[in-house]
């Protein structure tokens, strides 16, 4: 496993890296801050340059335990120093959407008991799934309220790892489906200050403020206990 930059350090915009490994237009770098496909959470994109040649960063996933980057033409091989920027609109804005959704669905979890069974986020709304038994509308606009509330707050967010003994000891990290790999030695909590505490591999804020607010927009019944809430950033 090469060094994953964002895991600590979700604002890094630009950084060095050497390729050690280039097939045709899939490159892999000694460390990368380009966040994979995964976790509901779509892939950044960017640019790798080297020696003043820039190569768009179309796509990023994570195969056989690394970050795999897709550029736009083949010409980078191993070896090569490079210097790598994100493109931080985009990165930015699902940092909210990700940081927005933890306290979208811990609101929901405090107020109905209910847990995610999946969620995806896209740059003009995005989804939780959850599940519960009955959708009570006028509730959901409710939480909506509670959410901006919070968000009002100005909580601090923190990143930190704890060992996988010490993580298994807190049920409340886990969502039914947002669960580290089971080999994993440790696992990373995203804290919001005073409110909620989860293992998440995602980019997030350091305040819950930069959010802004959200809007409840659609709400939709995905069969037996399942419902789905969207909504978007305004």
């Amino acid at each position: 496993m090469l060094e994953v930059l964002y895991l600590k350090d979700c604002y890094l915009k630009n950084w060095k890296a050497k390729v050690v490994k280039a097939d045709k237009k899939f490159i892999v770098l000694d460390q990368t801050a380009f966040y994979p496909n995964g976790g509901g959470q779509p892939w950044d994109e960017g640019t790798i340059k080297k020696d003043g040649e820039e190569f768009k960063v179309v796509f990023a996933g994570k195969f056989s335990g690394n970050i795999s980057h897709e550029v736009d033409k083949e010409g980078l091989k191993e070896g090569d120093e490079v210097e790598c920027e994100l493109n931080w609109d985009r990165r930015y804005l699902f940092m909210r959407y990700h940081t927005a959704a933890h306290v979208l669905s811990e609101v929901i979890h405090k107020e109905t008991g209910a847990r995610i069974t999946g969620n995806q986020m896209a740059e003009d709304k995005s989804r939780i799934d959850f599940n519960l038994e009955n959708f009570d509308r006028e509730k959901m606009k409710g939480f909506e309220e509670k959410v901006n509330e919070i968000i009002k707050k100005e909580l601090p967010v923190k990143l930190y790892f704890l060992s996988k003994e010490d993580a298994l000891k807190d049920p409340n990290l886990f969502s039914l489906k947002d669960m580290m790999p089971p080999e994993a030695k440790e696992w990373r909590i995203v804290e919001i200050e005073g409110f909620d505490k989860k293992a998440c591999g995602g980019t997030h804020l350091k305040n819950i403020s930069e959010i802004g607010e959200i809007e409840i927009i659609d709400l939709k019944n995905k069969g037996k206990d399942r419902r789905r809430v969207y909504f978007k950033l305004k």
